[in-house]
């Protein structure tokens, strides 16, 4: 175990704990993940197995768990010492990261996880792709290009849905977003039902207030995770999933981007060179990477999209 001292000099907030020390922490679960369930939940690309989810995953769960569990305690408390009912409050965990490092699979997987826990049966995930301004505001817009930078997502809709979720509303709704149409789908939506936790995962979940406002949806969390990796790393996922989808997802005529399912390997290669450096790279760079130091926790990976250490944040 480490306290790691930053470019300048300065100590560190987190705690860094390499993988052997991180892995040392797992504690028993009943009823762990099987293979199968284990390969249904990773996405395009991520070498998810069952040591990894044991190692990593299980202890970072059950951490997770202890922390909703010991904020829903001081809820209680707080409720009791001014005089109120202690209404149930959801326990919000906000997941941010560049594409194609992995966050979406690691939502997945911490729901159904955190679920096999005592204290917390009742976990549901939302991503902020539903927060998205639909592909025909987004050209009203100028923002097509920009699609995943902070300013391409209704961010006051965002901020709307996490307070309702934080009021302890029975039922909150979000939008639906479609991978197959890249856009908003206008009659579909996502209903969250008071959840014990609920996931929120997304690029900027991790933004600071907007200019000229008080108060961004991160402030809302009660815990945070940053998925990290060199961005040379990233890059490569990046293309080796594009690769995939191209000759997958992409053949649907109904896809967006069925226009590049005919591409030849080098086509499509240099096709996802292009995006990754004129779009998914600035705004790792400009939005997402300077979010990092926010988080409660960070998960640095290595080459080969293992876990190698976890810095988690002095309380």
């Amino acid at each position: 175990m480490s306290e790691p001292v930053s470019s300048n000099g300065h100590v560190s907030p987190f705690i860094e704990l390499g993988r052997a020390d991180w892995a040392a922490l797992a504690p028993t679960m009943s009823a762990p993940l099987s293979r199968t369930e284990i390969v249904g939940l990773r996405g395009l690309g991520d070498e998810l197995d069952l040591v990894e989810v044991e190692e990593v995953y299980v202890p970072l769960s059950r951490l997770l768990s202890l922390y909703a569990e010991g904020a829903q305690k001081l809820h209680t408390a707080t409720s009791t010492f001014i005089g109120e009912k202690a209404a149930h409050t959801p326990f919000v965990i906000g997941i941010a990261g560049s594409v194609a490092v992995g966050k979406s699979t690691i939502a997945r997987l911490l729901r159904e996880l955190l679920a096999r826990w005592e204290d917390t049966p009742r976990v549901e995930l939302v991503t902020t792709d539903g927060f998205l301004f639909p592909n025909a505001e987004l050209e009203r817009r100028g923002l097509m290009e920009r699609k995943g930078f902070p300013e391409s997502y209704d961010r006051r809709a965002l901020l709307r849905f996490v307070s309702k979720i934080k009021s302890g509303a029975p039922i909150v709704r979000a939008p639906f977003y479609s991978h197959l149409a890249y856009d908003i789908v206008a009659d579909a939506e996502i209903v969250v039902n008071a959840p014990d936790v609920l996931i929120i995962e997304g690029l900027n979940v991790l933004q600071p207030p907007a200019s000229g406002r008080s108060l961004a949806v991160s402030d809302l969390f009660d815990f945070s995770i940053y998925v990290d990796a060199r961005s040379s790393d990233i890059a490569r996922w990046y293309e080796e999933r594009f690769l995939r989808l191209q000759q997958g997802a992409f053949s649907n005529p109904k896809s967006y981007f069925h226009r590049f399912a005919d591409l030849s390997e080098d086509e499509a290669r240099a096709r996802a060179h292009r995006i990754w450096a004129g779009i998914n790279a600035p705004n790792l760079e400009q939005n997402i990477l300077p979010t990092r130091p926010r988080a409660s926790l960070v998960l640095r990976k290595g080459s080969n999209h293992n876990v190698s250490s976890v810095l988690l944040r002095k309380t």
